[in-house]
């Protein structure tokens, strides 16, 4: 029997998690930035709109000399919601098309709202799983 697409973007998600833990380069802080990075996306989205929001963590992965830091977990994020929203599947809003801000500023508006309501979909599970793998538990904190 086929799994559904909420299956898929739990797989996707959990699979980019132990990907994340997997990598021994990460430190625990860089772990815990980018669960804190992947629980405010959804806001944002929801605030300023996905091109905003991506355009966003693009900006704040700039380091030295105006250049992408592909370590940053601003950096990672957008790559990891990029490579949802534009894999090759038939349900991918931007199916094929590679890079997301080009999708983004290229496409139509029916699909910026099929990608942002997806974006919101799959952060629904990544969100969940980031904070359950990645982030630090707070001093103090017993619950």
């Amino acid at each position: 029997m086929p799994r559904t697409l909420d299956q898929d973007r739990a797989a996707y998600s959990l699979q980019k998690v132990k990907e994340i833990i997997e990598d021994r380069t990460f430190s625990e802080d860089w772990k815990d930035k980018y669960a804190g990075y992947v629980e405010s996306l959804p806001a944002t989205i929801l605030n300023c709109g996905l091109g905003q929001a991506a355009a966003t963590l693009l900006a704040a992965s700039k380091k030295q000399n105006n250049n992408l830091s592909e370590n940053d977990p601003h950096y990672f994020l957008y790559k990891h919601l990029q490579n949802w929203l534009c894999r090759d599947s038939k349900e991918a809003p931007y199916n094929r098309t590679g890079e997301l801000m080009k999708a983004i500023t290229a496409g139509d508006r029916h699909s910026y709202i099929l990608a942002q309501a997806e974006a919101l979909k799959w952060l629904e599970w990544h969100k969940k799983l980031a904070v359950a793998y990645l982030k630090k538990d707070k001093v103090g904190d017993q619950s």
